[in-house]
């Protein structure tokens, strides 16, 4: 298996190629702006199509089209740029279209700044737009899960016709990692027939998310609803170390789970019965296998780089069977092992 160094911005890229995707549309933003720079070169070299967009509204229906006529499409930014895209990821998921899209977290609210933070999370998995709608939410903490979640994405995104979202911040996007280029390994999926455009001599389709007359918008949420619950029972993704005999488990994601990893480790050397556990998938949540915790901690600490938005994921797991607590850092602050494994000790 060939090993290669990449950036994680540029894992995506190059995941996304490997996933059969020929068309980007994006706008610079950083911390993501390696991923666009990436697409621009490689794009052309596999005969696909690349476009810097006059703005993300455009880019973001560039994807609607795009994915309308049965083409694998994704477009990137980080949280000003994502808000902007809302309107259009609302019409996606309303019009069951498949894409990938990546936001590469910086500190908010406003323009905020370009470190890392975690605080897009409320509007990655309470959909961001209007309407009754979710999209698939993963949660890559390596340069490698850049690129085997974007492939995912990719796959969940065609299964369900969704979109599917990459969320991950700065520093996950930034870092340098050495990673193995593994092309995509999942079950083939039917031909999409759902597409715009003649097929097989069938009739055209048309793809739309507006739904007038009667209850007719009601049934269709409805209908939806039914494949978000499928999402919800089939798709839910997490990693566990050390928690078996826990006293604490600390609940984290992406950069934040690294961090609450390596306190796992140093807390065990020093007698400190901790463990970690790292939802992989923000939406679905893995609220079942949260709530089992229940039953042999003491209580959970949630270690995430905002001012506390997955803790009442978490919380409404728990539904108040134990103390669940928050150690937060934001706009940029990021936590050390030592800081969380201070908080660990008042704890116990």
């Amino acid at each position: 298996m060939e090993r290669v160094l990449m950036k994680g911005n540029e894992a995506v890229g190059e995941a996304a190629i490997l996933s059969g995707c020929r068309y980007y549309f994006g706008y610079p933003i950083t911390p993501q702006n390696e991923l666009t720079a990436y697409m621009a070169r490689r794009m052309p070299e596999v005969g696909g199509t690349f476009i810097q967009a006059e703005s993300e509204i455009a880019a973001i229906n560039m994807v609607y089209g795009a994915s309308a006529a049965g083409e694998r499409a994704m477009t990137s930014s980080s949280g000003p740029g994502i808000s902007l895209k809302q309107e259009g990821i609302s019409y996606l998921a309303g019009a069951e279209l498949p894409c990938v899209y990546v936001n590469v977290m910086r500190g908010g609210p406003g323009l905020g700044n370009i470190a890392p933070a975690q605080s897009d999370y409320f509007q990655a998995t309470r959909g961001g737009g209007h309407g009754d709608y979710r999209v698939i939410v993963l949660a890559p903490d390596s340069v490698q899960e850049m690129a085997d979640l974007t492939m995912l994405g990719f796959y969940l995104a065609d299964k369900y016709r969704n979109p599917a979202m990459i969320l991950a911040d700065a520093l996950v996007g930034q870092m340098l990692e050495p990673m193995e280029l593994r092309g995509p390994d999942f079950p083939e999926l039917p031909p999409k027939s759902w597409a715009v455009g003649q097929m097989n001599g069938r009739e055209q389709n048309l793809i739309t998310s507006l739904f007038l007359g009667g209850d007719t918008l009601e049934r269709h949420n409805l209908d939806l609803q039914r494949k978000y619950d499928s999402i919800q029972k089939d798709e839910v993704r997490w990693e566990g170390l050390l928690l078996d005999d826990a006293d604490i488990a600390i609940v984290a994601y992406g950069m934040s789970a690294r961090v609450a990893r390596g306190a796992v480790i140093q807390g065990r050397a020093r007698g400190l019965k901790i463990g970690l556990f790292r939802p992989i998938t923000l939406w679905p949540f893995p609220s079942i296998m949260i709530s089992r915790l229940v039953e042999r901690v003491r209580c959970i600490l949630v270690v995430e780089m905002s001012l506390g938005q997955m803790v009442e994921d978490v919380r409404l797991a728990v539904n108040g069977r134990c103390e669940v607590h928050l150690y937060a850092r934001t706009g940029g602050g990021i936590p050390t092992c030592e800081e969380v494994l201070k908080r660990v000790e008042r704890l116990l």
